[in-house]
């Protein structure tokens, strides 16, 4: 199974989800994407499989990816400082890939009825939700 970890910025949400996944799950293949390359170096240097950055690796992970995580704002064009571009926000929302999606409060979008948890609480959260699916997948 692929599973795509996609951030932003300086990759420090991306970089502790990629180590997350990789510990519970080691044989997992996990490619990071960066919407810029410090963000994928950052996911990479954690121990994703793959990295890779920019906008046509978005676009072609959402094609190929059977589980896409990341924060909230990859689903918003513009959101990240203007890193996720409308053909990323399209891509990611379009994908048939089972999305995990963090409520970063950062990405100007609230949600309403989300608890206040911290970020390492909301990785935790994530990671759980992975196994769920990865188990309902198998059975």
């Amino acid at each position: 199974m692929k599973i795509t970890v996609i951030d932003g910025q300086g990759g420090s949400l991306g970089k502790a989800l990629v180590a997350a996944i990789k510990k519970r799950f080691p044989h997992e293949e996990v490619f990071a994407i960066g919407t810029n390359a410090l963000a994928a170096s950052a996911m990479l240097t954690s121990g994703a499989d793959a990295a890779a950055s920019g906008e046509n690796p978005v676009l072609v992970a959402c094609r190929k990816s059977e589980v896409i995580i990341g924060p909230i704002g990859l689903l918003a064009a513009d959101s990240l400082h203007g890193e996720i571009t409308p053909a990323m926000a399209v891509a990611i929302g379009q994908s048939s890939a089972h999305k995990i999606l963090l409520p970063i409060t950062k990405c100007n979008i609230s949600i309403v009825g989300k608890q206040g948890l911290s970020t390492k609480e909301m990785i935790e959260g994530a990671i759980d939700e992975l196994a769920s699916y990865l188990i309902d997948r198998s059975v």
